[in-house]
């Protein structure tokens, strides 16, 4: 059974930064899509960012492109998201997935880890 696990949320002023990290056990990373999600309270889950299980390919939210940074570390079993110049509007609970293909649906993945609160404050 595959288990996500995020951390690197926070607290942190406008215009800051933040990395996220997500953990896989269970599974080996290698043939799976990552997705980033981020759901902030009364509104839906949406697509922040994913990188493709073959060869690299990126993409982003318009939202947050040129801001955040997928990776991922296949050998570690590990996806990371660099949050930078952050805004009050990022402030979500931030997931991770994982999915047959790199898409910003959340329908497309299956598993998910519990999410990693960041919140943009002054």
């Amino acid at each position: 059974q595959v288990q996500l696990v995020e951390s690197g949320g926070g607290l942190v002023q406008p215009g800051g930064s933040l990395r996220l990290s997500c953990a896989a056990s269970g599974s080996t990373l290698d043939y799976y899509a990552i997705g980033w999600f981020r759901q902030a309270p009364g509104k839906e889950r949406e697509g922040v960012s994913c990188i493709s299980s073959s060869d690299g390919s990126t993409y982003y939210a318009d939202s947050v492109k040129g801001r955040f940074t997928i990776s991922r570390e296949n050998a570690k079993s590990a996806a990371y998201l660099q949050l930078n110049s952050l805004k009050p509007e990022d402030t979500a609970l931030y997931y991770c997935a994982l999915g047959s293909k790199p898409t910003m649906n959340v329908e497309d993945y299956a598993y998910w880890g519990q999410g990693t609160q960041v919140t943009v404050s002054s």
